[in-house]
């Protein structure tokens, strides 16, 4: 296979029919066979793949270059999938809005050359698929949740997931009802997953006041939480699932796809449920 090849096959399997700013080739190669990968790749993670004889690395988070410095423009998914919800566009602009400069101004600040440059010293096939594998993650978690009915407890969808997935089983992170009670009924369920990264505060208070009852996000800063908590409704809920192992939920069926064409493929930096 080549490196066009293996972003191909992550695209088809997340149903994506462009490739997300949050991923890139960051250094073409092929004939490649043996291949590692892990959630997060720096400078020191390509020495010890080129020191093993590894064909191409390839990681989850963008580790610079081009889809460090496009990431912002993935954190529009937000809009699409809280619209899908209810959300009238407009709303979910204005609560994405500030989100996007964020992360498009913290880009601009960082040397977003410096681990792509290794590769190409190495001369080390490197590329990096976030938002593709999530997507696979995001269906695979909504899909589990669709099982359930909206009457179910949230502490049945906690164990609902544990169940389903190994990932989260071999986790030494916990699922956790962050907000509302575990006791209470999920209700209305919005997985908040594959759009760059977590929507914080404004976008759980957004699908809060749109008639989604629980939150489903991979991680929530304190802060956020903390705020969410003292303003939401009673009956509302967030429930964090935790963000490697939410992470490999999407990983390991693209792992298992690239051993199927053939590869010899290792893991790294936080793969769970192997």
């Amino acid at each position: 296979m080549d490196t066009s090849s293996i972003m191909a096959l992550a695209l088809r399997m997340a149903g994506l029919e462009e490739l997300p700013g949050d991923s890139a080739i960051l250094h073409p190669g092929d004939g490649i066979r043996r291949v590692l990968i892990g959630i997060d790749i720096a400078a020191a993670e390509l020495h010890l793949a080129h020191a093993k004889g590894y064909d191409a690395v390839i990681a989850h988070h963008p580790p610079g270059g081009a889809s460090t410095l496009s990431f912002h423009r993935v954190l529009e998914r937000h809009v699409t999938q809280m619209v899908g919800t209810g959300v009238p566009e407009e709303v979910a602009r204005c609560a994405v809005a500030p989100l996007v400069e964020t992360h498009r101004v913290r880009a601009s600040m960082t040397n977003y050359d410096h681990v792509p440059s290794v590769a190409r010293l190495l001369d080390l096939p490197f590329l990096n698929i976030h938002t593709p594998l999530d997507e696979i993650g995001r269906q695979r978690i909504a899909e589990a949740v669709a099982e359930l009915p909206p009457e179910s407890l949230r502490q049945r969808l906690v164990d609902h997931l544990y169940e389903r997935f190994a990932e989260f089983r071999a986790a030494s992170t916990r699922i956790e009802v962050r907000i509302g009670r575990a006791e209470d009924p999920m209700g209305r369920v919005a997985v908040s997953h594959a759009a760059g990264t977590n929507g914080g505060y404004p976008i759980a208070k957004t699908y809060f006041e749109h008639g989604v009852d629980t939150v489903v996000y991979i991680h929530c800063a304190p802060d956020a939480s903390d705020r969410l908590a003292a303003e939401a409704a009673p009956e509302k809920g967030l429930v964090v699932t935790g963000h490697i192992a939410s992470d490999s939920v999407g990983i390991t069926p693209f792992v298992a796809a690239l051993r199927e064409a053939g590869l010899r493929v290792d893991v790294i930096s936080g793969i769970l449920g192997l």
